[in-house]
């Protein structure tokens, strides 16, 4: 049983892994020899940022079961792999504070204008400017998985009427004011103040924020995208920001990371953009190498992983 990861782990988090599964072959092996591993590997760890040869891995026929470092999976569910017998979990919840807090700092910092009077600062001008409450607004949160439910939490002391869209809008949602299916997005956006995109990047999410979408927002909302950057379109969020129908934007990520030396995004008027670190903690390897563990020992006792994978859908079934 060959276990390969590619996560930053150090020598602590092999060793618990190592612990949870004494028979297997631990191999950490990191962005640099994933390409090389993965093919030998039974059970998978990670997110690989690099290209790997899926196909030769999937036709191999020894990967039983692929555990992401991460909550978005557009990294490993390729179609061999949707179509095989390949157990995937995710890692959903697992950094849900840190996205929860980079998100309302996202918000407030667009809100608060923060940019601006750094800018003013900077130029040592000391000048008011109106400024926007994100206390008491109706935010929309597009994706109540693991990180949008937290983020519904830490609004909720804000006194803020929350509304949301999700695959099963069934589900319970005690915090959500209103929960809608994803085919009622149209109908909540003019309502939103906020809109926060917390949700999987999918066949059917990918470029869900168009000009058609953003037409649909009342003017002067505000858009924070802490998911994927494929979620929205570059030059439609850019153009509703120079025409001035968004008031600000706030972005952890982006269609290409980095953008383009030439990307509007560089130059778009009250973008505030950071370079996806919505997720940094210094407990983050801590959390995965729990999760991983907690689920290799289900793996091993034939019980239900945390976090399994519709892999047709692209995400946990919440609801299974």
């Amino acid at each position: 049983m060959r276990i390969v990861l590619c996560y930053p782990v150090e020598s602590q988090h092999i060793k618990q892994i190592q612990k949870a599964y004494p028979e297997a072959i631990v191999v950490p092996a990191g962005q640099e020899r994933i390409a090389e591993e993965l093919p030998n590997a039974d059970i998978f760890c990670g997110h690989a940022k690099v290209p790997v040869p899926w196909e030769a891995t999937v036709q191999a026929q020894r990967l039983r079961w692929i555990q992401s470092s991460a909550a978005g999976l557009d990294h490993c569910l390729v179609p061999s792999v949707v179509e095989s017998e390949i157990v995937v979990s995710s890692a959903s919840g697992v950094l849900a504070d840190q996205v929860a807090e980079h998100s309302l700092a996202l918000a407030t910092g667009c809100s608060r204008r923060i940019p601006l009077f750094i800018q003013q600062y900077q130029q040592k001008e000391f000048i008011r400017r109106p400024t926007r409450d994100l206390t008491e607004s109706t935010v929309l949160i597009v994706g109540l998985g693991g990180n949008g439910q937290r983020l519904a939490e830490v609004l909720q002391p804000l006194k803020t009427r929350i509304l949301a869209t999700d695959y099963f809008p069934n589900r319970p949602a005690p915090l959500v004011d209103h929960l809608e299916g994803p085919e009622e997005l149209y109908n909540l956006l003019p309502k939103a103040d906020f809109i926060f995109l917390t949700a999987p990047l999918t066949n059917q999410t990918r470029n869900m924020i168009d000009a058609s979408a953003l037409s649909a927002m009342k003017p002067g909302a505000v858009l924070i995208n802490v998911a994927r950057g494929g979620l929205v379109v570059e030059r439609a969020v850019v153009d509703a920001l120079e025409s001035g129908h968004l008031d600000s934007a706030g972005f952890d990520v982006t269609p290409e990371e980095p953008p383009a030396t030439d990307s509007p995004l560089w130059t778009a008027p009250r973008l505030l953009v950071t370079p996806h670190v919505g997720g940094q903690s210094k407990k983050r390897i801590d959390r995965m190498t729990d999760l991983f563990c907690e689920n290799i020992i289900r793996y091993r006792e034939g019980r239900p992983l945390i976090n399994v994978v519709d892999k047709k859908l692209g995400f946990p079934n919440p609801v299974s």
